[in-house]
């Protein structure tokens, strides 16, 4: 709708319409089309502001384009005279870190012409945690504890790489030091609205609680449809506790937007979007099991996590595994 709008717009259009279609195709996943967007600009005579950058910089990292993302980089800095900001770079860290590519990015910081504060750092930080770089991550660390020592995420996604590693001698020892410098980790929780009326989940599962019950049991029922018809195996390593597979399988069940989702599909209307917004990034198991339950079972899901929108629909999502 939003792109029909964009298209029938009277007159000339500006910078701020332009910016803002290529954003709205961008926090979607659509970054082909982003670019798309921008080539016609460019070609009907706008020129690019800093901002537009960003834009244009941060579809490319949330698509997985980092040949494309390269080149718009080097087309500001070169081609406009573009003096890149901390958003731009930050981008294009958010960009090689997203890929996999993380020397690439620590080099790219090490390089960068102003001096990388700890939103750069923590972005290097939190790809090292997806992608399991210990090493890189243990260096990366060190720099944030200079900068910002008290911040509790940081703390987190080091504990994560140690128990992803298997190190639980070393998550031990990091849940120590948060507990000496008195840091609570930030809990998770999803939300969904039903016949107006707003319901939030955390993790776990509490008896006295007639919603969150409710929810289980659905879930409950989800999961051993899933697991049947759709192959669904749990990705235990997400879970960061040194405990046996089989109570991991179950800790990850458990999940405030595994919950969330459940509700609604017991809840809603058949046929109706499933829409569901959690406040922490999606992990691999429950983005697997939102792909397989809007295959199973024929539904829509559209989940907004911290980073971005994902719509699931036919097994799929529209970030396309890229997030």
């Amino acid at each position: 709708m939003a792109l029909l709008v964009f298209q029938r717009m009277p007159g000339e259009k500006s910078i701020v319409s332009w910016t803002s279609i290529i954003a709205g195709l961008a926090i979607q996943g659509y970054g082909e089309e982003a670019l798309s967007l921008f080539h016609e600009m460019e070609y009907s005579g706008i020129k690019p502001d800093g901002i537009l950058f960003v834009t244009i910089l941060y579809s490319c990292s949330h698509s997985g384009l980092v040949e494309k993302g390269d080149e718009i980089f080097d087309r500001m800095t070169k081609f406009y005279g573009i003096t890149p900001e901390i958003e731009h770079y930050g981008c294009m860290v958010d960009l090689y870190g997203r890929a996999g590519q993380l020397a690439k990015a620590y080099d790219f910081v090490t390089k960068m012409t102003i001096s990388p504060n700890v939103v750069i750092w923590r972005t290097l930080l939190g790809a090292c945690s997806f992608h399991g770089d210990l090493q890189l991550a243990e260096r990366v660390k060190r720099k944030l504890s200079e900068l910002d020592p008290k911040n509790s995420g940081d703390h987190v996604l080091l504990s994560n790489i140690y128990a992803f590693a298997g190190k639980w001698k070393d998550v031990a020892t990091v849940r120590r030091s948060m507990a000496e410098l008195k840091l609570v980790k930030t809990p998770g929780w999803s939300m969904i609205e039903v016949d107006k009326v707003m319901y939030t989940f955390v993790a776990g599962f509490k008896e006295d609680d007639a919603v969150i019950k409710e929810a289980y049991e659905k879930l409950k029922e989800v999961m051993l449809r899933i697991r049947i018809e759709g192959g669904y195996v749990p990705e235990v390593v997400n879970v960061l506790h040194d405990i046996e597979d089989e109570e991991k399988e179950g800790s990850v069940m458990v999940h405030s937007e595994k919950l969330a989702v459940a509700f609604g599909m017991g809840r809603l209307t058949k046929g109706k979007i499933v829409r569901v917004v959690k406040n922490l990034r999606v992990c691999k198991d429950c983005h697997n099991v939102m792909k397989l339950i809007s295959e199973v079972y024929g539904l829509e899901i559209v989940l907004r996590d911290r980073s971005r929108f994902h719509s699931f629909k036919n097994g799929s999502c529209s970030c396309r595994d890229y997030w």
